[in-house]
C-alpha cells in the first residue's frame, strides 16, 4: 500500500470516527439538523467540484438537478405512493438522462458561454417547477412528502438521518476520490489544464465531460431526494438561481479541485448564516465582507490556503 492510499484510508476512518461520535454526543434536534443540512450541501459541492474543479467546467445551474432530485421523489411518493427507495433510483436516473440531453450541446460550449448556456437550462427548470402547477404545486410548494423508513427503523428523528445522510457523504467522497485517482480523473485534469492539449495527445474530451457532468448531476440529484425527505416540503425557491451561485461559491471557498475543500466549503457557507444572525439587517454585508477576505487572503480556497500556511510554518521552524 503507499503512502497515499495510507493516508486515505486513515482520513476516511477518522471521518467515520467522528461522524460516529457527533451522532452520539449531540442531543440538540436544531444542531443535528443543521449538521445534516451540512452534509447535503457538501453532495452538492463535492458533484460540482468534479465538475468545475477537475473538469474545468463551468455551470451555473445546478440547482436544477438538486430540485429535479427532490420534485420527482415527491412527485413519486405522494402523487403515486410508490416507496421513496424505489424513487430514489428514479430520481438519480432521470436527473442523469436529463444531464445527458442538455450535456451533449451545451458542453460544446466553453468559458462564458458554458456558463449561460447553464444558466439558461437551470432558469428553464425553476420556470416548469413554479408554473407546472398540477404536479409540483407551483409557486406555493410541495407538501406531505413522507418521511424515510426502512423496516422498523424510523429516519424522522434527527439522529437516524443525520448517520443517514453522512454515510452517503462518506461513500461519495471515496467514490469520487477512486474517480480522481483513476485514469478517468487523469483525463479531467489534462481537460482543465488544457483541453485542445489533451485531445491532441489521444483523450476522449467530450465523452469524458459528459460522463462528470452526469456523475456532477446525480449527487446533485441524490441530495435533492435527501433535502425533501428531511423538510417534507420543497418549494421552487429552493432551486433557483441562487441557490446555483450558492454552490459554486462553495466550490470556490472551499478550494477547487479538492474533494475536502467541497467538505470544507459547504461547512462554511452552511454555518455562516446561522453565525452572522446576531448582525441583524447587516447580516448580508458582514457575509459578503467575510468571502471577500477569504478569497483576497486565500484566493485558492480554504484548503489550498490552510496547507499553504502550514508548510510556510513548517518551513520558518527549520
Amino acid at each position: 500500500m503507499n503512502n497515499r492510499a495510507a493516508w486515505f484510508r486513515i482520513a476516511y476512518t477518522a471521518m467515520a470516527g467522528i461522524v460516529i461520535l457527533t451522532g452520539m454526543l449531540v442531543s440538540n434536534a436544531y444542531h443535528l439538523q443543521l449538521l445534516t443540512f451540512i452534509g447535503i450541501n457538501t453532495l452538492l459541492a463535492l458533484g460540482l467540484n468534479m465538475l468545475m474543479g477537475y473538469a474545468g467546467q463551468i455551470s451555473l445551474g445546478h440547482a436544477a438537478f438538486y430540485g429535479i432530485g427532490a420534485y420527482t421523489t415527491a412527485i413519486l411518493t405522494v402523487h403515486y405512493s410508490l416507496s421513496p427507495w424505489l424513487a430514489l433510483p428514479a430520481a438519480i436516473l432521470i436527473a442523469m438522462a436529463v444531464a445527458c440531453i442538455v450535456g451533449v450541446p451545451t458542453l460544446k460550449l466553453s468559458g462564458y458561454y458554458l456558463g449561460m448556456g447553464t444558466l439558461g437550462f437551470g432558469m428553464i427548470v425553476h420556470i416548469l417547477f413554479r408554473e407546472w402547477s398540477s404536479m409540483t404545486g407551483g409557486a406555493s410548494g410541495f407538501i406531505g412528502i413522507p418521511p424515510l423508513e426502512l423496516g422498523p427503523i424510523s429516519f424522522s428523528s434527527g439522529r437516524n438521518y443525520f448517520y443517514l445522510v453522512w454515510a452517503l457523504v462518506l461513500l461519495s467522497i471515496i467514490i469520487c476520490q477512486r474517480i480522481i485517482d483513476s485514469r478517468i480523473g487523469r483525463g479531467l485534469r489534462a481537460i482543465h489544464d488544457g483541453e485542445k492539449a489533451a485531445l491532441a495527445v489521444g483523450v476522449n474530451t467530450s465523452s469524458l465531460k459528459l460522463q462528470v457532468f452526469v456523475l456532477s448531476a446525480a449527487l446533485s440529484a441524490l441530495a435533492g431526494f435527501l433535502y425533501a425527505h428531511l423538510v417534507y416540503f420543497i418549494s421552487p425557491g429552493t432551486f433557483d438561481f441562487i441557490t446555483s451561485i450558492r454552490m459554486v461559491t462553495m466550490v470556490v471557498i472551499g478550494g477547487m479541485a479538492s474533494i475536502w475543500g467541497a467538505l470544507l466549503g459547504a461547512s462554511l457557507l452552511t454555518l455562516l448564516p446561522e453565525w452572522l444572525h446576531s448582525f441583524s439587517e447587516f447580516e448580508m454585508v458582514v457575509y459578503g465582507l467575510v468571502l471577500m477576505t477569504v478569497m483576497i487572503f486565500l484566493p485558492q480556497g480554504l484548503t489550498r490556503g490552510l496547507m499553504d500556511l502550514y508548510e510556510r510554518s513548517k518551513r520558518k521552524q527549520t
